[in-house]
């Protein structure tokens, strides 16, 4: 029996109709804050786009089988490719897991939420955007036949209304249940299963909890339109909600052909190095067999229910560009036996390999005995199964569960044979921080860092790599009215842009940017920002600063290092986000000419907070290679050139702390600093300011100071007048307190 609900129809017929707006999806979702049972798809689904709905026909009891009324079905006439009509809506818990095989009870549940939440809607709102285009989409019956066409009137009045304002929330920082040290040690039991032979991987999961105040379709949306996952998906009821920002697929079903699309292996992504990076990750044999794994368990799944011969991996582990990284993924394909329908489907996948382990029966049995608390949609499903559209079901990762004033958010990791216990912990920690980031909020102190690995090298105590979310900038030197190396800034900032957002950057940054140049007085720093707004558009800022005249006529004063090290560097975006950098330089207090100089985890140096490092190795200026983990300085580049100029040899490849220990002279370069000496790094050894270093301080602020053609020519003003080129200030940029601005 089904509570509060009406039967499916059996036969019903397909109707669309256009419904004009200018409201984003986003905005449009916003509007169903108060309808009952809301539910919102955005992202790749249905072909890409949005499908959103409320107010379903019939809404699925507990006492309900899931998978089997997900075979309840009207027969549909008229339907359309690439519609989606209706269907049913929700998500499948993690512990339905139970229903499909004989499991141990599971830990504790401290906010329970239901283990499925279904319902069918006959009518929903989708987005097209390869069209750009709103529809209303119906699956007709006489029964439901006016209060269908009210909806549609309601939902036209509703889409040609102003857009409706985002609600504030109130979200505190997230605790880990259990602690950094509990979680450790079910970890370690995780290991010594493995070497017993009871399963090759598990995938062991922590729990990060906060109080919540607020609409959880606003934590959502807000998530959503900084992050754009591809398979984000919102459900709402009288229970609660859950928010999943997942991108990855779990299983799509278009006629009797069924498809997964496996996401394991990441690296960051740049414009001027990728196909480096998309190489390296190829190779990476740590990343090869995560995906590899992964892939093996979709296809045993996949063979349980498909003809034989059928299954096909027609993509292993590709390198697939994603806005910031490349990502490893693989397509696991198959066709149903004709005996086979959706709930033999599900009964036979799910849940997840990705997110169980193998063998998935053993390892569910060991997450169920080491988990401190029970998994709830976490690490299940939320998507459709719809009678025009087929099936798509997401990996529910990276998702918000609401209940009882609290939300909290799932975090784990694969656990193999030569795990470690301290790196696995931290992983939960960094996957968790750009969620927490996005949604306003923070890890308290008691959860990451608390573990210590043991292992010679420091331990890493840092947030989450830097947010592409919060955009980028470029830092220029202008002296009067001319901006140093603007047209390479300007190449370099589009650069990310189109590698970030896969957007151009407008048009009117550059105008901006040159009137802004125009204006200007004496030497100053310009910042030049840009970031993605929700719908997807690219928003920008100037800000101008005056350097400090005794910036120009300081004495030259050398910079002493201190090391961190940073797994991959900073990539080659310089990111608005500056709280990775500001806790680092926070935990080392740094001294007025002090700086953090950055390690990668093999051991290379690659680059200090604020600029590029160089070494002199006997007669040979190296620099480390910009191969996607070091930004790509402007003066970088120029000082390559400046000193294959004065007949000096240079390189750029790996430098280890032990080249630097035997180096005759070590500086770094900055945008706005130039070339400043190092005298000294912590535990490496000391330096002199060299004559090389001199010359180049002195060749760069001569270039820098006069009118050339590495100082873009701008146009002239527009009303009058003759712009002076400060041929005459000539500026001593070396050292100096004043504020780095490469990152």
């Amino acid at each position: 029996m089904q509570a509060n609900s009406l039967d499916t129809p059996d036969r019903v017929r397909f109707i669309s109709t256009a419904v004009p707006t200018t409201l984003t999806p986003y905005e449009v979702a916003r509007t169903f804050r108060r309808d009952p049972r809301p539910f919102v798809l955005i992202g790749d689904w249905a072909g890409g786009g949005a499908v959103i709905g409320s107010a379903p026909l019939r809404v699925a009891h507990a006492d309900d089988d899931p998978f089997e009324l997900l075979n309840q079905l009207p027969t549909v006439e008229r339907a359309v490719n690439g519609a989606v009509g209706g269907g049913w809506f929700g998500y499948l818990g993690f512990q339905l897991g139970g229903r499909v095989e004989r499991l141990p009870p599971p830990p504790p549940r401290r906010v329970p939420l239901p283990e499925f939440s279904l319902a069918f809607y006959d009518h929903v709102l989708h987005y097209d955007e390869n069209s750009g285009s709103w529809w209303f989409e119906a699956l007709w019956s006489p029964r439901r036949g006016a209060l269908i066409e009210r909806r549609l009137e309601f939902f036209r009045t509703r889409l040609s209304s102003p857009p409706v304002t985002a609600n504030p929330y109130r979200l505190q920082g997230f605790t880990p249940v259990p602690n950094p040290e509990e979680h450790s040690k079910a970890i370690h039991r995780c290991i010594d299963y493995i070497h017993e032979g009871d399963i090759f991987q598990a995938n062991l999961c922590i729990r990060l909890e906060a109080n919540f105040d607020g609409d959880p379709l606003d934590l959502f949306l807000s998530c959503a339109g900084q992050l754009h996952p591809g398979y984000a998906g919102f459900v709402g009821g009288p229970w609660g909600a859950v928010a999943s920002l997942s991108p990855e697929l779990f299983l799509q079903r278009n006629g009797r052909d069924i498809r997964s699309a496996p996401i394991k292996g990441t690296c960051l992504r740049s414009r001027s190095e990728s196909a480096l990076e998309r190489q390296r990750l190829l190779e990476s044999s740590k990343d090869l067999a995560e995906n590899v794994m992964i892939v093996d368990l979709m296809r045993n799944d996949f063979g349980r229910v498909c003809a034989p011969g059928s299954v096909r991996v027609p993509s292993l582990a590709q390198a697939e560009a994603h806005p910031g990284v490349w990502h490893l993924v693989s397509e696991v394909t198959g066709r149903l036996r004709d005996s086979i329908d959706d709930a033999a489907l599900l009964r036979a996948t799910f849940p997840p390999g990705s997110v169980s382990g193998a063998p998935k029966i053993r390892a569910m049995e060991i997450i169920s005995e080491l988990e401190a608390t029970a998994r709830e949609a976490y690490t299940g499903s939320l998507g459709y199964v719809s009678p025009v559209a087929g099936l798509e079901l997401n990996v529910a990762i990276r998702t918000f569960e609401f209940g009882a004033g609290q939300t909290w958010l799932g975090v784990g990791g694969g656990i193999v044979a030569d795990s470690n216990s301290a790196a696995e912990v931290q992983e939960c920690f960094t996957k968790a921080q750009p969620l927490i980031q996005a949604a306003g909020s923070s890890l308290e102190a008691s959860g990451p860092n608390s573990v210590r690995s043991g292992r010679d090298e420091p331990l890493n105590k840092r947030p989450a790599q830097p947010d592409p979310c919060l955009g980028v900038f470029e830092t220029l030197l202008v002296i009067e009215q001319t901006a140093v190396e603007m047209d390479a800034h300007l190449e370099r900032l589009t650069t990310s842009v189109e590698a970030l957002y896969d957007r151009s950057l407008p048009m009117k940054v550059r105008w901006e940017l040159e009137e802004a140049v125009r204006e200007s007085r004496g030497v100053q720093r310009l910042r030049l920002s840009v970031w993605p707004r929700l719908d997807g558009h690219l928003e920008s800022d100037i800000h101008m600063q005056a350097v400090d005249s005794q910036f120009h006529d300081e004495p030259v004063r050398g910079k002493k290092l201190i090391i961190e090290y940073l797994s991959g560097g900073l990539g080659s975006h310089k990111w608005r986000d500056r709280d990775l950098l500001s806790v680092l330089a926070t935990n080392h207090a740094l001294a007025e000419n002090e700086e953090m100089l950055i390690i990668d985890d093999n051991g290379e140096v690659l680059e200090t907070a604020s600029g590029n490092i160089f070494a002199l190795l006997g007669v040979t200026l190296v620099t480390p290679a910009a191969d996607g983990r070091i930004l790509p300085g402007v003066t970088r580049a120029r000082i390559l050139s400046l000193a294959r100029g004065l007949g000096v040899t240079t390189t750029s490849k790996a430098i280890r702390l032990s080249d630097l220990a035997s180096a005759d002279e070590v500086f770094i370069t900055s945008s706005i600093r130039g070339v400043a000496p190092v005298v000294s790094c912590r535990g490496v050894g000391t330096w002199p300011i060299g004559s090389l270093t001199t010359e180049l301080i002195r060749e760069l602020s001569q270039q820098w100071s006069r009118s050339s053609p590495i100082s873009s020519g701008l146009p002239a003003p527009a009303r009058g007048g003759q712009r002076n080129h400060g041929a005459d200030a000539s500026l001593h940029l070396a050292g100096g307190s004043q504020p780095s601005q490469k990152r």
